[in-house]
């Protein structure tokens, strides 16, 4: 062991201090302790990993962590700053889920992960999801000789157009969570008016089908529901003196729409039980 001073090797133990041993140097009489920054980063990085990928707030991080909010934010620019670099590991057949994440600062970050073998192939910085940049990261695992089956989604329009463009022949599958989710957003936890309160509870049915009987059940009665309601639900009004129109029941004509167009990618993981319906966990 050297001194960080003198740098000369005439070190000895010297008592304790915070828990920790402390050293003295025998020739200009130095005392220090070591500290090891490289383990000190990994065991912080865990709250880079809950901002990221658990979506904690500050507020949270920096009561758990007793760091302050401008410490953190130091060491997640430390972790942005040095990415790991990623190696293509899985080529053929891969069932990728694609997930964009938006944080406060404006920073989007896009994760292409390989399901069969839990890993991220690929991931991006930018500040939304754009048909062009998704599409040049699916060429580029093309042309790295991944070859994607399936491709798991929120039903992003750009990402749909990408990926129809990148692997034409792949199985497009849309994320049930998301579609859930973006209904419940539109219509609220409870909504006032019957019909919506009806498609509220299609909709929260989307995570318990299983089976091919129990997904025609359920197109069944979304099918009847929606003939039975769509002039109510496609309803609009007018302003006599604009001349402008607009949906009466705005938020239950998005909520239905969004389902409809969800359909035909909803249930595909019931043809092939290795294609993921859901997002990263």
């Amino acid at each position: 062991m050297a001194c960080p001073i003198c740098n000369l090797h005439a070190v000895q133990k010297w008592g304790k201090q915070n828990n920790k041993q402390r050293y003295r140097c025998s020739n200009c009489y130095h005392n220090f302790t070591l500290r090891n920054e490289g383990v000190k980063k990994a065991n912080q990085f865990v709250w880079f990993y809950k901002w990221v990928m658990e979506r904690q707030v500050y507020q949270h991080l920096v009561r758990d962590s007793n760091m302050s909010q401008s410490s953190l934010q130091r060491l997640f620019q430390f972790y942005l700053k040095e990415p790991p670099v990623n190696a293509i590991s899985s080529k053929g057949n891969v069932h990728l889920l694609i997930d964009g994440t938006y944080f406060e600062n404006g920073l989007c970050l896009i994760l292409y992960y390989d399901y069969d073998i839990q890993y991220v192939q690929l991931f991006r910085q930018t500040n939304q999801e754009k048909f062009k940049e998704i599409k040049e990261d699916l060429l580029n695992l093309k042309k790295l000789g991944t070859q994607v089956y399936s491709v798991t989604c929120d039903g992003h329009k750009s990402t749909m157009k990408a990926v129809s463009k990148a692997f034409p022949n792949a199985i497009i599958q849309r994320c049930i969570v998301h579609v859930k989710r973006q209904i419940k957003s539109y219509l609220g936890v409870k909504p006032q008016l019957p019909q919506a309160r009806e498609l509220l509870y299609y909709s929260q049915q989307i995570t318990q089908i299983h089976t091919q009987e129990q997904a025609a059940v359920w197109l069944r009665q979304v099918h009847d529901w929606y003939h039975k309601q769509e002039a109510f639900i496609n309803q609009k009004s007018i302003n006599d003196i604009t001349g402008r129109t607009w949906y009466t029941h705005k938020h239950l004509h998005q909520a239905a729409t969004h389902l409809i167009n969800a359909i035909p990618h909803l249930f595909c993981y019931l043809n092939d039980e290795q294609i993921p319906n859901q997002p990263i966990r």
